[in-house]
């Protein structure tokens, strides 16, 4: 049985919500009675996104936006802050995949664009966050890193550059903001059974027996799973907890 939350009157921000992990978390804020602002770059998943919580009775902001693209960002966020009057929670969740590459053959544009979306948007998402919640005392951000923030894997060196300099950044971050009435963490997802997972095994790139085994639980995770984490740690059941890489992967990194 999942913990409860109460985050009523409070207003939750999450990138990537479309689907996925995004979503799952959107939902359980919404469902905890938070206002909850939808971001995604993908329009399509986005408004379906917002239907699906509709039907639940749920009233969302949407907002396209590429969080590469920080003028995109700033305009998300303060969009949020206009129209629910603040921003207690954010969960920087946006990210991509890339497909495996020998260290020496990758090309420098897929290194670019996989930091571009998985480091350098988490870094904007951020800072622009931190510009309301400095003002308000308060808040709590999780940045979404990865098992691959944690380890490295033959093939994928540029996806995990990114996923480890989240949490460098989440750390140096925390650390500036705990003072200040604000708490910074990371979450690690392991190979959680989202739609871009099924795209890598479609594709070739991942075979879900393998993951699974690798996962000492022997299965995938669930967005839901993830979402679970992200809630507690913006929740006064966290209050403590500051700069943490949190792992959730079913005991990958514990082996």
């Amino acid at each position: 049985m999942n913990p409860t939350y109460d985050f009523s009157g409070q207003v939750a921000f999450v990138t990537g919500a479309g689907s996925g992990m995004g979503l799952a978390t959107a939902r359980a804020f919404a469902r905890s009675g938070a206002g909850v602002a939808l971001t995604d770059i993908d329009e399509a998943a986005l408004h379906s996104a917002a239907r699906q919580l509709a039907d639940e009775g749920h009233d969302t902001l949407t907002l396209t936006c590429d969080v590469t693209d920080e003028e995109q960002v700033a305009a998300a966020v303060d969009r949020t802050v206009e129209t629910f009057g603040r921003l207690d929670a954010a969960y920087n969740n946006a990210g991509i995949q890339i497909p495996p590459s020998d260290a020496a053959d990758e090309p420098a544009d897929r290194f670019d664009r996989v930091n571009a979306i998985n480091l350098r948007g988490v870094w904007a998402c951020m800072k622009h966050e931190l510009r309301h919640m400095r003002s308000q005392g308060s808040g709590a951000i999780v940045n979404c890193s990865s098992l691959g923030g944690l380890v490295g894997i033959p093939g994928r060196a540029s996806y995990h550059a990114s996923k480890h300099g989240v949490i460098g950044l989440t750390s140096s971050a925390a650390l500036e903001y705990a003072p200040r009435g604000i708490r910074i963490n990371a979450i690690c997802p392991g190979t959680i059974d989202t739609p871009m997972v099924s795209d890598m095994i479609n594709k070739g790139e991942l075979d879900r027996a393998e993951a699974e085994a690798n996962q000492p639980i022997n299965r995938l995770g669930t967005a839901d799973e993830i979402a679970q984490a992200v809630l507690w740690l913006c929740s006064p059941g966290a209050a403590f907890v500051i700069g943490v890489a949190l792992p959730v992967d079913g005991g990958y990194v514990a082996r």
